[in-house]
This record gives structure tokens, sequence and C-alpha cells, in this order.
């Protein structure tokens, strides 16, 4: 943990005053004195044969007691000690008995040099340290402002022996996208093989793809392949609240580069900066603006010979300023997509490595089960089974475990405090049952996995299905499937009940939605293949929160017509099913009701299908 330098001196100077402290309770601790006896008392102790001892030392005297006992006494000063005690009528012969010394007074340096430093010295030192502290605080102040436009890049050196360093083997799948950037890699390992030729390495590659793909990870891998100074740093840090500092930064970062050469400069999160220029109110002459023409100044002055690479990563390409992406700057654009089944299983292996895997896991059931995952999904997958089956006191994940982490992944954890009613759990039991029972109705729907009423996340109960394989294309005839799917919890529930309950309402939503997108976007309706509405760039929170219109108020009539056929037409389809077999129905929900899930083997043993052929 980093400590702020003023708290660290602070701490350092109440020690300092702790140990002063210390030192004045040492010296001037309250002792036991010796009693205090005056000459006479002494004469008289001297006749009666108690004095044993008496030590002189200047006007100071001891007596020492036949009994070891102390007692202290002062005489006058240029007095003799015997002839005191003469006058004072001591007995010569007993005042014989007695030792008597005598001892040269020696004050002690310290006597005088240790209150002197105490109460004079060392206050000063003291202020002198603390002013010295504060002076020391303000130079490094003022250094900083200097350093202010310096680069915040990270910088990873080409270490050979780096056990953290990370190639192409740790990121699975993505096959075009790596060898698109081995092409990048052999031009910083041999770049006269490509000069000698007259050929141009790409100045500029951009990596697109959605969320958890693996974009910093094929940056960090191309890094770790070609064995080159690597410099990273995100859009955001670029950004400052003074006016060109921005700017001096990317200069910086593109200076540093260059003499580092060959490197590679990696900028995540490209659209914090690189939005499309423009688009703010009262002219362009922002921060953001100044440093995204500072690096397409610097990408563009490029030599040839000059040996750096930039490699950006971001999952807005659609909102780049243009002159990013002309060639000369971004030239090469690669796209990154979700892995499909065969790379997520690759993926679950590389995550899984380390763990003590039971015998039963099987990472192609696993990989079936996550259609549409992203790498970073699946990374998330094999933690949470590992986490699993360590809460459960268990010496190795068994596929249980994953299977298990797929639906928290997915849905939530399970809400095991969350109690349903006897009521509520069959209403609940009711809803799922008529999801799956439509869905299992209609030719060419995904085949159902899972039937739940335990409730996860913000869901009462769910109906997993999952695709016998990778889908890049959907048809009309699906997407009417799928709604109607959606509606056969409602339908059951009125079916049943005679009404139907607010645990309906999310399907509603995506019924509603999909059935928009049908219209409006995918052009699959009867007002034929048109395409209504051009979203705004205007973005508030990451959303659009705009559309522009281009169309008429009939034409927006029309389409809130084809709509709403569309959603009775689902409708009426998942009515028909659920009458039509009530008896499947009744018995799904009651199994539901016994035991709260329902396998997919089950589920089919239920229905009279054999797994797989339906």
């Amino acid at each position: 943990m980093k400590i702020n330098p003023l708290l660290k001196n602070f701490i350092v100077i109440v020690l300092i005053l702790i140990v002063v402290a210390g030192v004045f309770s040492l010296v001037y601790l309250p002792q036991e004195k010796p009693a205090q006896v005056s000459i006479s008392q002494i004469v008289g102790d001297i006749n009666a044969d108690k004095v044993k001892k008496i030590d002189v030392s200047g006007d100071k005297i001891k007596v020492t007691y036949t009994d070891d006992k102390t007692a202290e006494s002062m005489k006058e000063s240029n007095s003799v000690l015997p002839e005191v005690l003469a006058n004072l009528g001591v007995d010569k012969t007993k005042l014989q008995r007695v030792e008597i010394s005598a001892n040269a007074v020696q004050e002690s340096v310290w006597s005088w040099l240790l209150p002197a430093l105490l109460y004079g010295i060392l206050p000063l030192l003291l202020i002198g340290f603390f002013l010295w502290t504060m002076m020391r605080q303000t130079n490094k102040g003022a250094g900083q402002v200097f350093d202010f436009t310096r680069s915040r890049a990270k910088i990873f050196g080409a270490d050979p022996n780096n056990k953290e360093k990370v190639t192409f083997k740790d990121a699975a799948g993505l096959k075009e996208a790596k060898e698109e950037l081995t092409e990048i890699v052999d031009f910083l390992k041999f770049p006269k093989k490509y000069l000698a030729m007259g050929a141009k390495i790409p100045r500029g590659v951009l990596l697109l793809g959605s969320a958890g793909v693996g974009k910093t990870l094929l940056a960090r891998a191309v890094a770790g392949e070609a064995n080159v100074p690597f410099f990273s740093i995100s859009g955001s840090e670029f950004v400052e609240m003074f006016v060109g500092v921005g700017s001096a930064r990317v200069r910086d970062l593109f200076s540093t580069a260059k003499k580092a050469a060959p490197s590679i400069i990696f900028i995540d999160e490209l659209d914090a900066i690189g939005r499309h220029r423009g688009a703010g109110i009262g002219g362009g002459h922002d921060e953001r603006e100044q440093t995204l023409n500072m690096i397409l100044v610097e990408m563009d002055g490029f030599q040839k010979e000059s040996g750096v690479i930039v490699i950006a990563a971001t999952n807005r390409g659609d909102i780049l300023d243009p002159a990013l992406l002309r060639p000369g700057r971004f030239d090469r654009k690669i796209v990154l997509d979700p892995p499909d089944v065969h790379d997520r299983e690759a993926i679950l292996e590389i995550h899984s490595k380390g763990k003590p895997l039971a015998s039963d896991v099987v990472f192609k059931e696993i990989a079936e089960r996550t259609p549409g995952f992203s790498g970073a999904d699946l990374a998330n997958v094999a933690n949470e089974a590992a986490l699993t089956a360590a809460r459960q006191n268990k010496t190795q994940v068994f596929q249980t475990d994953f299977l298990t982490s797929i639906e928290k992944v997915l849905l939530g954890p399970e809400r095991k405090s969350h109690l349903l009613s006897k009521k509520e759990k069959e209403i609940t039991a009711y809803h799922e049952a008529g999801h799956a029972l439509v869905s299992s109705s209609i030719p060419g729907t995904d085949p159902v996995r899972k039937i739940s009423i335990i409730s996860r996340g913000n869901a009462g109960g769910y109906t997993f299905k999952v695709p016998s394989e990778d889908n890049k294309m959907r048809t009309k005839t699906q997407f009417l499937a799928e709604i109607a799917t959606l509606l056969g919890g409602m339908a059951a529930e009125k079916l049943i009940f005679g009404e139907m309950t607010t645990g309906a309402s999310n399907d509603l939503e995506k019924a509603s939605h999909l059935a928009r997108k049908i219209v409006k976007e995918w052009g699959m309706s009867s007002l034929g293949p048109i395409a209504f509405g051009e979203k705004d760039e205007m973005i508030f929170m990451g959303k659009e929160i705009s559309e522009q219109r281009n169309y008429s108020e009939s034409v927006a009539e029309k389409i809130d017509q084809e709509i709403e056929t569309i959603i009775r037409g689902a409708e009426k389809k998942a009515v028909e099913i659920v009458a039509k077999r009530r008896d499947m129905l009744e018995k799904i929900a009651k199994v539901l009701v016994e035991r709260e899930t329902i396998e997919r083997e089950e589920f089919e043993r239920i229905i009279g299908v054999k797994s797989g052929k339906r």
C-alpha cells in the first residue's frame, strides 16, 4: 500500500516527539531520595555507635549506618567536617571508629550538556527538519508540474525470461486475427526483408470486437512474440482538464517509442479520444479533439524506417473519426468475433490450467452450453467453477461445478433466501413449463437444457435453452418461434389460473423488442424489405438516446399494426399449444413443484421425445 508522502512525514515527526518525550522521562524520572538528617543528629548517632561510614563530597554528606541504611546532610561551605562534629560534642574516640572519606567534586559534562541539548538545540533541529521536509515536498511538486506532460504509458521491455509473457498460444481461437498479426511480428523481427521489396508494413492496426473477445490479449501476444518494447496506454490517460496536456503526452509517447524502435504502441479504448470530430457544440477546439489531432499528425508523420507500429483496440468502431481509419493511419482493421464452439473448448482448457479437474469434466459439453460467450466470460465460468468446488470443500472441480457456474454467470447466484409461497411456486412452475412446452412443440427451436423454479438474480425461475450449434444467421420463422416461446409462460398462466401475473413482464419486453426489430430493422414484415428509422450518433451513458424518423406518421401507424400482428399471432400459437397439450403442461409443472429442477434428459422423457431427436 502506497502511503501519502505528507502523511509519512507527519508520522516520522510524531515518532521523533515520542522518542524525545521518552528521553525526558528517563532523565528526569523521579527516584526515591535518601532520608535527610541534621549534623547534630549525626553527632548523636556517632556517639550511639550507629554510624559506619561518612562520605564527604563538597558540602554534601552521605552517612552509612551499621544497618546499611543511608542518609544525607549538608555542611557549611569551607568548613571541615571533623571540626564541625567536635564543636557539636562528638565523642572523639567513637569518631575514630567511623570511616570518613572525602571525594573531589567532579561535575559531569552531561549535567549541563544534556539540558542544553534537550531544551535548546533539539527543538531547533526538529523545526529545521520539518521546514526541510516541507521544502522537499514543494520542490517535488514543482518537478511534477514539469513532468505533467510526460506520457503515462506502461513500458514492457523485451525480456525473454519474463514468466508472465503472453504469446499467441495463450490466445485460443482468433485464427485469422493471429495470421494478420503474425505479419506484424515478422516485420518487427526482420524489417529489412520487407523494406528490400519496397513493401510498407501497416502503420496502424485497429482491433475491433465486442468486450471480452481478446483485443488486449492479442496486443500483449504481439509484444510477447516480437520481443520488442511495448508501450501500453489507455485512451483516457491522454485527456486532462488542462488544455494542451493530451497532445503533449502524445508527442512524448511517440518520441519515446521512436527512440526504442522497433517498438509497439498500444492504445486501449481508442474511442475515448478518437470519437468523430465536430460533434461538440460551439466549435471543435476542446482538449479531446486537440489530442486526436496530434495522434493523426504523429501517425501520418512516420517514416518508412521508423519501426514503430501502433495497435489500438475498441468496441465502438462505428463512432471513430474517419481520419483515423484512412490508409496511412489505421489502415488494417482486424475484426474479432466471439469464439465458436471449438474455440470455446480451447479457451476453457487454457483457463482451466492449474485447476485440479475431475475425470468427468468434458469441455465440449461446456462449450456447447455457452454460445455467445466471450473469452472473458469463459474465464469467469472456469473461475466460478473452481470457487464453487472450494466452497463445498471438494478436492477437484467436477462437471456439475462448471454447469452450475454457467447459470451463475448468465443469471446470477441462487437466491435461496427468496422463498416462494405455495401459490407462487405453483404459478412459477406452470409459467416455466409453458415456456418449455411451447419451445419443444415448435420445429426448429433450440432444445431445452434445463427448467428451474429456483430464483437466480431477478428471475423467479428460468428455462435454459441452448442451440445445438452456433447460428450466425436466423430466419423469420425462428424469430416467430422465439416470440411464441416467450409468450408461452403467459399463455400457461391464463389457461390454468384465468389471468396473468407480473412474472411475464420481462417476457413481454423481450417479445416486443424482437417484433420491433423484425419490422423496422430486418425487413421481415408485410411492409416490405425496408429498414425504418436512422439511429442518431448522440450517445449518453453508453446508450443511444435518440432516433431519427425517416418515415411518416401513416407509416408509423402501419409499423405499430404490424408489430401487433406479429405479437398476436405468436400469442395465438402459444395459447393453442398449451391448451392442446394441457395434460403434458400439468405433468411438467407437477414435477417442477416436487423437484424444482428438470434437466434435458428428464424433460425429453416426460414429453416422450428421444434425446437429440426432436
